[in-house]
């Protein structure tokens, strides 16, 4: 889990945050994305899931949606600060 020890108002406040700045970076709705070897188009803007953040996305070339886990380094990305 990403905030294991913090309580839980303070992590949907941190995970609401974390899924703003992942929006910023270009994990949203309308964009396409290469994660785990294959392209996709971005359906969803990211949300909260199974203890880590996710997007509703199509893989490329096909009808099919599915929520996509983002892995971890892109969530560390993500929490780290905007450099001024």
């Amino acid at each position: 889990m990403i905030t294991e020890t913090l309580p839980a108002n303070q992590e949907s406040s941190d995970l609401n945050q974390l899924c703003e700045r992942l929006k910023e970076m270009g994990y949203r709705e309308s964009k396409r994305i290469r994660i785990y070897g294959q392209d996709f188009e971005v359906i969803s803007n990211p949300f909260p899931k199974d203890h880590g953040i996710a997007v509703e996305a199509q893989p490329k070339g096909t009808n099919q949606k599915r929520v996509v886990q983002l892995p971890l380094p892109i969530l560390q990305m993500g929490t780290r600060k905007k450099l001024a």
